[in-house]
């Protein structure tokens, strides 16, 4: 049976609204996998390290069947296909610029506590980047610790996160 999955898109190097299309369209191309949803584009000021560029960011749903650690790995397959690097110095600047971010940030109502993957995503429900466009298109998903997306939108600031006209 198939789960609903929330991926949180963000990008603020090279033209990131054209990489965020094009991660909508691999995300519809997955195996056992078909895209429900995607939110608008939204301008969002850098969180973590502000002394850089705004970024793009979205929100897709997923109904999959693939699991939670397959998924990741589409995910991360998506971004080096769209030039993101993860080696190296540029691996290095936490929360710094990048082509393309894809981040599982729910997985049903299931809590994931592994290396290298943690759902619900530890810092959804202080990002309103993460929340506002996931809440577009899933605001009745659960969100363990948090009741809904919904509900944890409540908790944040939405200041700065502005909807893109016409992209």
């Amino acid at each position: 049976m198939p789960v609903r999955a929330c991926i949180g898109l963000g990008g603020n190097l090279g033209d990131p609204a054209r990489a965020l299309r094009a991660a909508f369209h691999a995300l519809a191309a997955l195996p056992d996998s078909r895209l429900l949803a995607t939110s608008r584009l939204y301008r969002t000021p850098a969180w973590g390290r502000t002394d850089q560029p705004d970024y793009v960011n979205a929100a897709a749903l997923l109904a999959t069947r693939l699991a939670p650690q397959v998924l990741l790995a589409q995910l991360l397959a998506i971004e080096r296909a769209a030039g993101r690097l993860r080696d190296g110095e540029a691996a290095a600047a936490r929360w710094g610029p990048r082509v393309l971010d894809l981040d599982l940030l729910l997985y049903a109502d299931i809590t994931i506590d592994q290396p290298g993957l943690r759902v619900p995503h530890p810092h959804l429900h202080e990002r309103a980047f993460a929340l506002v466009p996931l809440a577009e298109i899933a605001a009745d998903q659960p969100f363990p610790g948090h009741g809904s997306v919904e509900e944890a939108l409540r908790h944040v600031d939405v200041a700065g996160v502005e909807a893109i006209q016409g992209v």
